[in-house]
């Protein structure tokens, strides 16, 4: 049993405090969208799929665990190496038991339309954080491609039962808003049905699913729709095919050790293959339009997904307005990005940040309250999150996390560079999404006790 999913664990608080120069070499660990969808495609490939790099964080651990419980070979062959033998489209085996995501909105969401498309019944069910969040939009576009929802928690939260379509249908659907989740799910679900299923953002979510289904061998297109969208075509009923996977290393777990890097006097640091999908890098842009020196080398590619050598070294940052278009390539790095905001001299304005307060807390208010318990000026307006950079933060305030790893990353981050010590109530969290990160961080230099 994990900390997460024991309600009498005891919280494990951390506190950091202004550091020397952080130096050194290191590789963050696999992307975690990639580490989900190669387990989940690997399963529904006919053949073995040989994945390396793998995050073996717990919210990938438990899509291994669900890929097994549904009838897939998933074996650890070596250090964040992993063997899949699948059971081919819609050969998934009804579980025995509900299917437990614990903490993983991502795992959840993809398995469900995995499962949608399968004659089979599953119950999906996850830790008290992932039980408050809400599965109706994912729900709403499976069951219109057959499959139905059984007994839920309120507002169709987990736990809940999926009755997967015994005849899948090929939909047409605009997703309401830019989700990767949505989308996912849709697609996934499309493999089992015959003809043409398709899917039409108005703003563009990051592309894995496509770029990973193509590596697999699906027939998939994907065109430009407006000035932002994307119209993504998939004919169902392939045959997917065993494929190797090199994971990059996830730019969203790069964010905080490279925002460090930035705000912590005198560093230089390398990260090796950092993923850099123009649908994820997002923050990168960000941060060299506020005047960072983040340096690419040695760009390469695998299953799609272009990867690069990135130098970070400390450097005076400026305010920016960060326009809403750039949210869905930098969804979960906002967090860290108003610690390197609290930083830079001027003011910081990050537009349209609605899909933040549907994560694993309200990361708006969250991330704010956090800026504000260590003397930051911030301000939410609507949907935007405004921070007041004076150059330096005071620090000297206890963070509470809600649960959520990317606020206690975030705030050790800002220790590192305050005036005065950073307090955090608990970082065991931080297991679900980047298990090394504290003793990662101390090796290059950071302070933490």
């Amino acid at each position: 049993m994990t900390h997460s999913d024991d309600p009498t664990a005891q919280p494990t608080p951390l506190e950091a405090r202004a550091s020397g120069p952080l130096t050194g070499k290191v590789r963050v660990p696999g992307d975690k969208s990639i580490s989900h969808r190669a387990l989940i495609l690997g399963a529904l490939a006919v053949g073995e799929t040989r994945i390396s790099g793998l995050l073996e964080g717990e919210d990938v651990l438990n899509t291994a665990k669900a890929m097994h419980a549904l009838g897939a070979r998933v074996e650890r062959t070596g250090d964040f190496a992993w063997s899949v033998r699948g059971v081919g489209v819609t050969g998934f085996a009804q579980p025995e038991a509900p299917l437990d995501f614990g903490n993983s909105g991502t795992g959840c969401r993809l398995v469900m339309g995995a499962v949608a498309g399968c004659p089979i019944t599953a119950i999906f069910d996850g830790d008290a954080s992932l039980r408050s969040r809400p599965m109706r939009r994912i729900l709403d576009p499976l069951e219109l491609m057959g499959a139905k929802t059984g007994a839920s928690g309120p507002g169709g939260r987990l736990p809940l039962t999926l009755h997967g379509a015994r005849d899948p249908l090929p939909i047409l659907y605009r997703t309401p808003v830019a989700s990767a989740q949505i989308k996912s799910a849709v697609l996934l679900a499309g493999l089992a049905a015959p003809g043409v299923t398709t899917v039409i953002e108005t703003e563009a979510s990051r592309d894995h699913t496509e770029l990973m289904l193509k590596h697999f061998g699906a027939q998939i297109v994907s065109t430009p729709e407006g000035p932002h969208g994307r119209r993504i075509a998939l004919t169902g009923q392939p045959e997917l095919h065993g494929a190797q996977v090199v994971v990059p290393a996830d730019p969203s777990s790069a964010s905080f050790p490279i925002v460090a890097a930035l705000i912590v006097e005198g560093s230089d640091v390398v990260f090796s293959d950092v993923m850099t999908n123009p649908l994820r890098t997002g923050l990168f842009t960000t941060l060299r339009e506020m005047g960072g020196s983040i340096e690419e080398s040695l760009v390469r590619g695998d299953a799609g997904e272009p990867m690069a050598q990135f130098r970070v070294r400390a450097s005076r940052l400026r305010g920016v307005e960060v326009p809403p278009e750039r949210a869905p390539s930098m969804i979960d790095e906002y967090l860290v990005l108003a610690v390197a905001a609290a930083f830079a001299e001027g003011t910081t304005i990050m537009r349209g940040l609605q899909e933040l307060r549907v994560k694993e807390s309200d990361r708006l208010e969250a991330t704010a309250a956090m800026l504000r318990v260590n003397g930051v000026k911030v301000e939410i307006s609507g949907d935007d999150l405004i921070v007041e950079g004076k150059g330096h933060v005071p620090g000297d305030g206890l963070v509470a996390t809600h649960m959520d790893h990317r606020i206690a990353m975030s705030a050790l981050v800002m220790g590192l560079a305050a005036d005065k010590p950073v307090k955090v109530d608990d970082t065991a969290f931080i297991a679900t999404s980047f298990p090394d990160f504290i003793p990662m961080m101390r090796s290059l230099g950071a302070e933490f006790s």
